[in-house]
C-alpha cells in the first residue's frame, strides 16, 4: 500500500478491528516506520477509536520515503511518501538552551493564555472561545484534560474521559470515545489557529475522582492519551497544574509519570510539571523547561543559569477584578509582567478573571470573550519580539554587574570600578552595596525596575523601564557598532525612532511616564 503525507504533519493509518473487551485503552497494535534516507526507525503504538476502528498515527520529521510494517490487531505493510513541509508547518517545538525552536530551526516566541476547563464547556461556548483565540495574540494555551471544580467553575462536562466499571469507579481501560473525539476536535481547531496546546494531564481541583485514581489507572489513561495524541506536532505535556497540591500523589508517583511519558512519546514533546508553591526539579533529564508559578520575575535569569533550560512563567496572576488577589491585577500590570518576562528571554502566560455574571463565565476557566486591556498590548509586544533577528537573553544592569564583584579584595574592586568607568562620587555607594550579604543583595536588586535584554550578538538591545517615569535614560552601547534607537510606549503601543548612528554612551529623552522602553538595533 502507498500512503502520502507531508513533513511535520500527522499521518493516519486506519484499520477495521475490534480489541479485547477487557482493555480497550492498551490494544495490541503497533507499527514501525523506517526512513529510507538514514535508516532511522520509529516505533508507534496504535489506539482504538471506537466503532470497530483502530488507528496508527505517525509524525514524519523528514521528507522522503518511509516503509512501514503494522502488526497486532491489523497486519499491513507499505510505503509512505512524505513531501517537504508546507508553509506554516515547522514541526515540534524543542528546548535549545534557554530558548524554544521548532524542528526546522525557526524560533518559537511563546505568548500564552489560560483556559483551564475549555474542553468541559458547551459546544456554543467552545466555539466562541476558539473564534476569540483566532483573533487574539496568543500562540500557546494551558488547558486541562479533566474537568475542573473550583471557584467560578462548577459546571458538569458533556462527557467524561472514561466509562465507569460495575463498581461505579472510573475505568481508564474503557475510554469514552465521545469525549476523546470531542476533545480532539478542539485540539485540531487550536492547532489550525497556530496555537500550541500545553496539555495539563492532572490537577487537584476535582469533584469526580480523577485526582485520586490509583497509579495503575493513571498510567493506563496516559498510555491511551499518548497513543492518540503524541503524533500531533503542536502538543506539550504538562504533568499537572499545581502538582504539589495533588495530595493523592507522592513524589515517586510524579517521577514514575514523568518517566512513563518520556518513554512512551516517540517524538519527545516538551515536558514540564507546574508548581503551586514548591517548584518541580527542573534539572531532571526528561524535563525540558521550567513551568513556573511566581511573581518573582527578577529571578528568571537565576533559573535560566541554574538549569540551562527555558523558563515559562505560566502563572503570574490574572488581569481582572475578583475578590481574590490572584485574579485582580490591572491590565497595566499584566502587560508589565509580560515585558518583565519577555525582555529576560522567558515566556509569559496571560489569564483573565473578571467577576462573572449569572452565567459564571470567566475566561481563565471557561473561555468566551476577552474583555481586558492587556491582550492588545501583548499583541504589540509579540509584533516587536517576532521582528527581532534572534531571541533575547537577560543582561545584567550596571548595578547588577558591579554586585558580581562581591567578595573580591578591595584593590580588585577599585580596579574593576575604574575599568567600568564608575564615577568617583558614586563609588562609595557601590562599595557599601558590596558589603551586603548575598541574601540581602538579592532582595534589594529584585526591586530594581529596569530590565535589559539583548541578542547573543548584540545586534539588538532592549531596555524596559517599567514603572520608572524618567525624562531621560542613559544607555551604554557595545563598541564596534552603531545603532538606531527607538522609544517604545508599551501601553499606548507606539514606536518612534529618536536617534540614528548612536554609539557608546548615549542619552535618550523619555516622556516622563511609566511603561516605556528603548530598543537599540544595530545598523
Amino acid at each position: 500500500m502507498m500512503a502520502k503525507g507531508y513533513q511535520y504533519e500527522t499521518v493516519e493509518l486506519t484499520y477495521a478491528a475490534v480489541p479485547d473487551a477487557v482493555n480497550e485503552a492498551q490494544i495490541d497494535l503497533a507499527a514501525e516506520f523506517t526512513c529510507a534516507a538514514d535508516g532511522s526507525v520509529t516505533e508507534v503504538r496504535g489506539f482504538y477509536a471506537g466503532n470497530g476502528t483502530c488507528m496508527v498515527r505517525f509524525l514524519p520529521e523528514q521528507a522522503g520515503t518511509y516503509t512501514y510494517k503494522v502488526r497486532g490487531l491489523a497486519a499491513d505493510e507499505g510505503t509512505l511518501a512524505v513531501e517537504p513541509a508546507r508553509e506554516g508547518h515547522h514541526g515540534v517545538v524543542r528546548a535549545r538552551g534557554i530558548h524554544f525552536y521548532f524542528d526546522d530551526g525557526t524560533p518559537y516566541y511563546g505568548f500564552g493564555t489560560t483556559v483551564y476547563a475549555l474542553a468541559s464547556q458547551t459546544d456554543a461556548l467552545m466555539d466562541e472561545t476558539i473564534e476569540t483565540l483566532r483573533h487574539a495574540p496568543f500562540n500557546k494555551i494551558r488547558m486541562c484534560v479533566f474537568p475542573k471544580h473550583y471557584q467560578y467553575n462548577h459546571n458538569e462536562p458533556q462527557h467524561y474521559a472514561f466509562e465507569k466499571g460495575s463498581d461505579g469507579a472510573w475505568d481508564p481501560a474503557h475510554p469514552c470515545y465521545a469525549f476523546w473525539d470531542a476533545f480532539e476536535k478542539r485540539l485540531s481547531q487550536l492547532f489550525e489557529a497556530g496555537i500550541q496546546v500545553d496539555l495539563i494531564l492532572f490537577h487537584p481541583y476535582d469533584n469526580w475522582g480523577f485526582a485520586t485514581m490509583p497509579q495503575e489507572d493513571n498510567l493506563i489513561y496516559l498510555d491511551y492519551l499518548l497513543r492518540r495524541f503524541a503524533a500531533f506536532p503542536g502538543i506539550w505535556w504538562s504533568m499537572a497544574n499545581e502538582y504539589d497540591f495533588c495530595a493523592a500523589k507522592t513524589m515517586d508517583d510524579w517521577h514514575e509519570i514523568e518517566q512513563f511519558i518520556a518513554e512512551h512519546d516517540p517524538w519527545h514533546h516538551l515536558l514540564s510539571n507546574h508548581n503551586g508553591f514548591q517548584y518541580y526539579d527542573v534539572a531532571r533529564p526528561a524535563i525540558t523547561h521550567m513551568s513556573w508559578q511566581t511573581k518573582q520575575l527578577s529571578r528568571i535569569p537565576e533559573m535560566q543559569a541554574k538549569y540551562g533550560k527555558p523558563v515559562c512563567i505560566d502563572e503570574c496572576c490574572y488581569e481582572g477584578n475578583l475578590p481574590e488577589q490572584w485574579g485582580a491585577i490591572s491590565g497595566e500590570e499584566m502587560t508589565a509582567r509580560f515585558w518583565r518576562a519577555t525582555v529576560r528571554g522567558a515566556v509569559c502566560t496571560h489569564g483573565e478573571t473578571f467577576y462573572p455574571d449569572e452565567k459564571e463565565i470567566v475566561w481563565w476557566a471557561k473561555g468566551g470573550k476577552l474583555v481586558g486591556k492587556s491582550p492588545a498590548r501583548i499583541a504589540f509586544l509579540r509584533s516587536i519580539v517576532e521582528s527581532l533577528p534572534a531571541p533575547l537573553e537577560p543582561q545584567a544592569s550596571q548595578l547588577e554587574q558591579v554586585m558580581m564583584l562581591a567578595g573580591l579584595p578591595e584593590e580588585q574592586v577599585d580596579r574593576a570600578l575604574e575599568e567600568r568607568k564608575v564615577p568617583q562620587d558614586f563609588r562609595f555607594f557601590m562599595k557599601s552595596a558590596l558589603r551586603m550579604s548575598p541574601i540581602e543583595a538579592a532582595r534589594f536588586f529584585a526591586c530594581e525596575t529596569e530590565v535589559i535584554g539583548r541578542t547573543a550578538d548584540d545586534s539588538v538591545i532592549l531596555h524596559y523601564y517599567d514603572i520608572q517615569c524618567s525624562c531621560k535614560a542613559r544607555i551604554e552601547l557595545p563598541g564596534g557598532k552603531t545603532y538606531r534607537l527607538e522609544v517604545i510606549d508599551t501601553w499606548n503601543m507606539t514606536r518612534q525612532t529618536v536617534q540614528q548612528g548612536a554609539a557608546g554612551e548615549v542619552w535618550v529623552d523619555l516622556p516622563g511616564r511609566p511603561w516605556m522602553a528603548v530598543l537599540a538595533t544595530a545598523e
